[in-house]
């Protein structure tokens, strides 16, 4: 090839690769946790401190994805902003079980190479979506559980917080106000990167009053977290039992793969013709790969929030 047509040729798939990272759409959702969510239940000052730290970790999260960092990122650094606030039932606000312990799970996704890592049963880690991350990237399992999962935290030279830690006065009064296991919210984040990758992730401190060893879809991939590079990312919150037997976030990766639905069908299907008619409430937040999002719930509420590259943006509690 003459250098002049090659130097042309040369520029003209440069500007095309230009032209694809311009376009490509980016984005990032959140959620808190569905539930018995109305507006009576709150005060202007709460509602208003639920609405700035779902902006805090919306803004987190997006500023990752701006600056070119990965969907696996963005959203380990927005679930942590959650799960620093005893606001959301997860890390430092996580309910307590009927023997007044906290016991917390996470799970995290990566879509592009459908690697996963979950923790289950935790009660010294600070922050359980970073040791979701660290069984997927430093292990050959996805899941590990309790006693095991802190070892294997402090064995990569990771500290351990005290149990203390995660005692928060309003959790502990409505624990010992309670006379049976309560369905309580989680928290999760999914995202699209500039790249074009999707990932999700999931924590929570789980059901209230729950047995202890209880485990709920939080940390079981397919039941409260999914990822799929050819489809969406999906991450859940609501009675777990339900999310597991109907194995809610891949149904809807499998009913977008091979019955052709939409993001937002695939939910609105498995959330109300599904779960609900058999007592699963809860909700979900999800992006598809081409940045469509959907945060749906058969609750009065949900916690939840967007921030995509088209500049629209918002965060949420109640039905609209």
């Amino acid at each position: 090839m003459h250098t002049k047509h090659y130097l042309t040729f040369i520029l003209l798939v440069s500007l095309l690769n230009i032209n694809f990272m311009a376009q490509q759409k980016f984005g990032i959702v959140i959620h808190g946790g569905a539930g018995n969510i109305l507006p009576e239940h709150f005060t202007p000052e709460k509602e208003k401190e639920y609405h700035q730290t779902l902006q805090q970790a919306l803004d987190t999260g997006y500023k990752i994805l701006e600056n070119n960092g990965t969907a696996i990122d963005a959203i380990i650094a927005a679930i942590k902003i959650l799960e620093d606030s005893p606001l959301f039932n997860a890390g430092k606000g996580s309910v307590f079980n009927n023997q007044g312990k906290v016991e917390m799970d996470a799970s995290i996704m990566d879509g592009k190479t459908l690697k996963a890592g979950a923790v289950a049963g935790v009660q010294r880690i600070k922050n359980p979506i970073e040791a979701a991350y660290l069984v997927m990237t430093k292990s050959p399992h996805v899941l590990i559980i309790g006693k095991g999962a802190e070892n294997f935290w402090t064995s990569n030279g990771l500290p351990l917080v005290d149990s203390s830690y995660f005692y928060d006065t309003k959790q502990y009064e409505q624990w010992k106000k309670s006379q049976k296991p309560q369905k309580h919210g989680t928290v999760g984040a999914v995202a699209l990167d500039k790249q074009g990758n999707l990932a999700a992730g999931t924590s929570t401190g789980g059901m209230m009053n729950k047995l202890p060893g209880r485990v709920g879809d939080s940390p079981i991939i397919g039941a409260g977290t999914y990822a799929h590079h050819s489809t969406c990312a999906i991450s859940c919150t609501g009675y777990g039992e339900y999310f597991i037997r109907y194995a809610a976030a891949h149904t809807v990766h499998l009913k977008m793969l091979y019955q052709n639905k939409s993001l937002q069908q695939a939910v609105n299907e498995v959330l109300f013709d599904e779960l609900l008619p058999v007592g699963g409430t809860g909700g979900m937040i999800g992006i598809d790969k081409n940045g469509n999002i959907t945060m749906d719930f058969n609750t009065t509420g949900m916690y939840r929030g967007y921030k995509l590259s088209d500049g629209s943006q918002g965060t949420f509690l109640f039905k609209k």
